[in-house]
This record gives C-alpha cells, structure tokens and sequence, in this order.
C-alpha cells in the first residue's frame, strides 16, 4: 500500500512539472498554422475572436476527426504492425517498462533505467547507437499500438507526460554535445516520421488535451522545419531525412510549412538518387541492408508524393531507376531471402524480405520477376537467366538455379564504397544447396567510444574475409578494375562440361602491389580461383577462407586442404593446388549475423613469403560435394598455361575424371 501510494504520489509530481511548462495559448501559437485550409474554418473564426483556448479546442476536434477516425498511417515505417488481436508479450513487456522509464534504446543491450526524472542524457554503454537511438524514442509507438488494443489512458498519459519531458529537457541547442545525439538530423527524421501514428492514435484520449495539442504541434513544427536545412550531406541518412521530411508535409498540409518540406524533400531525393545510385542499380554504399534500405526510401517517398497529390513531381527517371535497384537486389538474393553480408549488413528474416518485396511490387505490378519475389513463387514468374554482373558496384553472381538446392556465390569487387563499406575486394559468400558455408564477417557494432571501435574494427579486417592480404593487413583502398566477365551461352546445366562463367578483376590492394583475381564457374558445379600478385613489394602473402561455424572442418595441412563435415553430406572442400611451398594454418574467426553479437567460427590461410618483385600465384577449388567422402583432385598443368599472361591450359582430375580447361581469364 505504501509503494503504490508513493508511485502515484511520484506520478502527480511529475505531472504538475510538466504542466507548469505548458506553453500559455496565445495568438502566437497559431503563427505556424495554415488557417486558410480547408476544414479550419471554425479555428480561424476563434483565433480572429481572440478566443485562442477555444481555437486550440476546435483544432482539436479537426485532427480528431481527420486523423483520429481513420485507421493510423503505418505506411512509412520500416516493419509492418498489427493492429488486431492480442498484445504479444514483447511490445507488452517494452510498455511495462516504458511506464517505469526503462527503455530499449538498442535491441542487443536490453532495458537501461533511465530514472523516474528522466535522465535524457544518460549514457550506459558508450555505444553511439545507445545513445542515438535514445532519442529516436521507438518505445513511443509502442505505447500508442498497446494503448489501441487496451484503451488504458494510463499509457495515453504516461506518454503525454514523456513527450513533455523530452521536449522541455532536450531543447535545440541545450548544448553541442545534447545537440549531437537528441537533434542529429536522422533522429530527428526517426521521431517526424513515428511521431505521426503515435499521435493518430494518441489523439481521441482525454489525456490528449487542447493545450498539449498546441505544445505537440509546436514542437512537431520546430522538429520538421528543423531538417530542411541540416540533412546529411550524402549517404542513406541524406536520403531517410529527405524522404521523413516529405511525409511530415504530406501528413500535416495545415502546417504553414508543409509545402516547403514536401518541395524539399523531392528535390533531394531526385538529386539524390542520380548520385547515390550506380548504373547497374547498386546503391554506392555498398552494402545490401542500406541498399534495400534505400529502395524503401524512394518508394515511400512516391507514396508520400501520391498522398500530396504531387507524385508527378518525380520524373519517369526516378520510378525507372528504383525499379532497376529492386532487380539488382534480385541479383544477390540467395535462396532464402538473405543477401551477403557485405559491409554493414545482417541476416534478415524472409519474412521481412516477402513484406518488403510486397511492397515494391504494388509500385512496379508489371514487372512478373519482383512479384515472384513478392509472393515467394507462386505468382508471377521465376528469373530467366542465371550468374550476373553488377560491374559498377562490382558484386558478381555465380549461379546455377534460383531454388534451395541451387549452387551460388555471390563475390565482391568494388570501387572505394562510403561508411559502411569494408576493406574487403575480392570476398564472397557461398550457397550450396540449402547452405551458406562461407558467411562473410558482418560487422558487429558502428561507432562509439575507443573500446567499442576496436570491437567494430576487428570485423572490418580484410583477413577476417575471404581475400589476399599481404601481412596480414589491410587492402589500403578496394578499387577494383573488372578486366574480365564473360558467361557461357547459353549458360550449361549443372554437371554439364566446360567454363560456365569467368570473372578477373584487378585491385590495387598495397602500395607497390596489385591483386588481380580470377573466379572460374566450372560445369555450374565448383570454382577454380587463381590470385595473383604483381609489384614489388615483399612480405608474407595469405590467401584466407572462412567457414559456418558449425561446420566441424577437417584441416589437412599435408594436402593443403579444409573440408567440413556436416552429416547430411552436403559438404564443402577448399583446396590449394600450388606446385611451390605453401603452408596452411588456422586463423582466429569470428561472424556477426546481429548487432552486438558474435559467434567464433573456423578460419584459416594458405601463406607464402614474396621476396623479390617477382609476381606470385595462389590456385585453389572451392568445390562442393554431396557425400561424406572428400572428392580426389589434382591438377596439372599444360605446356603454353602461363598464369602472368592470363592464360589458362589445365589438366583437372576429380576422382578419376579428367577435364581440360583451356582459356584466357584476362581478355
């Protein structure tokens, strides 16, 4: 009896807190609305009769009635949400928090206690993200979502009181450092964009008074006109802000300003997508979550324009070149609905992926391969070719098959990317019949304190992927020439004989030492990889591999050979088949599939010294099998096979059966 009676007492306090810093209506208070528009009649009316309490009151019926009786607008959010049925026990157990001020800034840390006076500038882990997502307040939503299923006004006022207390204790320029977290124009954009379901939600409880309404729209205004002139100055957030702002101007056309935020936000975004987005569709960051991001982006940012009634203010251009992105995302699409973790990107679930590919279908519903994607097969119609060459972006496919027991990699050979590329030319990613047996590294953590970038930084090695090194360190820049790409066709069937698809790139990895690698898809069955360096730097050469982490490898370091062994038979060797010494060992490995989480996992390296500046050679096969007997190979090489003049005359022996490859890989 004695807690509850001093939660409720600590409850009021608070309350009567707040509502002293309630802003008096005035006359000014409706300077940043548009009275003029249609439905505010009665508000103008009051606001000309001096009568300010009671224009705040018929503006609240107006957006009672316009947003209030409609179902909330999801359409900009990331995920979907489900406004039936029960409350799952994650978003209750995020609300039971919520009320106490514990809060879930980022997923991987759990809950922190921010206080019953709630410490805004709080910083437990000196995670950035922690701290920026703080401010992006997502617990917010999640009130509004539990409260329309419970009708608690508990919830209703707890929120009021919360929106209160960030805006009263996070005022733009408090300080540089508040600035840097609570006003980063990202999470300023996070909280304009969820801000406006919230509040749709919020709007029909008796907590949300006439008077908050005016303190909410006032703050929502600053927030939004706010962004217009501090977006980012490249990148995905660039984008995610310009695309926020535009939604705001479409949600809330009474605000004086909206017109100039919708304007905003579609010039960037149609100068944007020119800049940010490569010829074959790859967007320049490199790295498939924000490139699937930013299709997101632009598609709601049709959305928005269609909800102003302006979506012809996009050109026929801009639709073209989002539909050109969502068939290069095809492109790197495994099986089951993931894509390499190239750069900063993880594992998402297929669900997520279908609900995405959903949406990108309404907007193109006459392209018949995104709604093949979209409804996981069973519309629409499957891609009617094979590998492919993404050569901007430098991310190349090998593939025989769209389906689970399809063999397929997926290799990256890129130009200098932005933030979240890694120093890493010449990685892949392997899917062999339902499996991904070489993860790339993913990336662990973003930014933060000098602990937390060590962390971030031991993802990012390139000897932590599956590329050359020279010492063990990093490729001083990833800037990729394709020297060559040439396909099979028509492409051979699966077993068939021959050279299916070939890809050589040349990257300048050192200083005085450039990497060319050559990737042969032979029989649309394994891969033949020769590396090669030339220049005259010297040091130790490594040529590294990564394996799942469950995949219990044998390592042969007299056969120069790794092979797992997974008891379904679906395996994979990877073998080196040089004539001088090489010397194989096994490396540290690690992979990150989430953030803030790692799994250790097997790696290793085939090594030589360079000496002089003679150019050296690394051949290898990545050769997958279906059995629990580890294939024989062998190879031999042929008078007239030169590895420096690009010129293949090879003798392969699997088990018994020979075949010859003979060709170029660098014209």
């Amino acid at each position: 009896m004695h807690l509850k009676i001093a939660g409720i007492l600590c409850f009021c306090l608070l309350h009567l807190t707040i509502a002293k810093a309630d802003t008096p209506i005035n006359k000014n208070s409706f300077n940043i609305i548009n009275l003029n528009y249609p439905g505010l009649e009665k508000v103008k009316h009051a606001v000309e009769a001096g009568k300010y309490n009671d224009a705040a009151s018929a503006l609240l019926q107006y957006y009672r009635h316009k947003i209030g009786e409609k179902k909330p607008d999801f359409s900009n959010l990331e995920i979907q949400v489900d406004t039936t049925g029960q409350v799952d026990a994650k978003s209750q157990e995020t609300v039971n928090n919520a009320m106490l001020h514990r809060f879930k800034t980022q997923e991987a840390y759990g809950f922190f206690d921010f206080g019953k006076d709630i410490n805004w500038k709080l910083w437990p882990v000196k995670d950035n993200e922690v701290r920026w997502q703080l401010h992006r307040v997502k617990w917010w939503l999640t009130m509004a979502l539990v409260y329309h299923k419970t009708k608690n006004e508990a919830y209703a006022k707890e929120w009021t009181l919360q929106f209160a207390d960030w805006a009263n204790k996070n005022p733009l320029g408090l300080s540089a450092d508040n600035d840097k977290f609570a006003w980063r124009p990202l999470e300023v954009s996070d909280r304009v964009q969820n801000l406006i379901p919230t509040v749709s939600i919020f709007i029909n409880s008796p907590n949300f008074t006439p008077a908050f309404l005016m303190d909410f729209l006032k703050s929502y205004h600053q927030q939004a006109d706010y962004l217009p002139s501090h977006y980012a100055t490249d990148g995905n957030h660039r984008l995610f802000e310009a695309q926020r702002t535009l939604f705001a101007g479409a949600s809330f056309p009474e605000f004086q300003d909206a017109a100039k935020w919708r304007k905003s936000g579609i010039e960037v975004l149609n100068a944007e997508i020119k800049k940010q987005v490569y010829p074959d569709g790859i967007q320049f960051e490199l790295s498939p979550v924000y490139h699937a991001a930013s299709i997101d982006i632009f598609v709601k940012a049709l959305r928005g324009a269609q909800k102003a009634g302006i979506e012809n203010e996009f050109p026929a251009s801009y639709k073209q070149t989002v539909e050109k992105m969502v068939m290069a995302f095809i492109n790197i699409t495994f099986p089951n609905y993931n894509q390499p973790m190239f750069g900063d990107s993880w594992l998402a679930k297929k669900e997520f992926r279908l609900n995405q590919f959903s949406s990108w279908s309404a907007i193109f519903p006459d392209n018949k391969f995104i709604k093949y994607f979209a409804t996981a097969g069973k519309a629409g119609e499957k891609p009617n070719w094979f590998s492919n060459a993404l050569s901007t972006a430098g991310f190349y496919t090998f593939r025989n098959g769209w389906d689970e027991k399809s063999t397929i990699m997926i290799l990256k050979a890129s130009p200098p990317g932005e933030f979240h590329a890694q120093p890493d030319n010449g990685t892949f990613e392997l899917w062999v019949n339902g499996r991904n047996f070489t993860p790339d590294a993913g990336c662990f953590v973003y930014s933060g304190d000098a602990e937390i970038m060590k962390q971030r930084n031991w993802f990012r090695q390139s000897r932590v992927h599956s590329t050359l090194t020279l010492n063990n360190q990093d490729m001083l820049i990833t800037k990729a020439v394709q020297n060559k790409w040439e396909t099979a066709s028509p492409q051979p069937s699966p077993g068939g004989d021959g050279v299916s698809v070939i890809l050589t790139y040349t990257n300048p990895s050192y200083t005085d030492l450039d990497h060319r690698r050559s990737v042969l898809f032979i029989n649309q069955q394994y891969f033949l990889i020769i590396d090669q360096v030339m220049g005259k730097a010297t040091g130790n050469l490594g040529t590294h591999f990564q394996l799942k982490e469950d995949s219990k490898p044998t390592v042969d370091q007299t056969g120069n050979k790794v092979f797992t062994n997974y008891t379904d038979g679906n395996n994979l060797l990877i073998q080196n088949f040089n004539t001088d010494k090489i010397s194989l060992k096994e490396e540290e490995g690690k992979v990150s599939y989430a953030y803030q989480t790692e799994v250790t996992r097997p790696a290793f390296v085939f090594e030589k010294p360079k000496a002089d500046e003679k150019s050296q050679s690394f051949i290898s096969v990545v050769y997958p099998f279906n059995s629990h007997k580890t294939p024989n190979i062998s190879i031999k090489e042929n008078a007239g096979n030169n590895y420096d003049k690009g010129i293949l005359n090879l003798i392969i022996t699997i088990d018994g059966k020979t075949q010859t490859i003979k060709t170029s890989i660098t014209q």
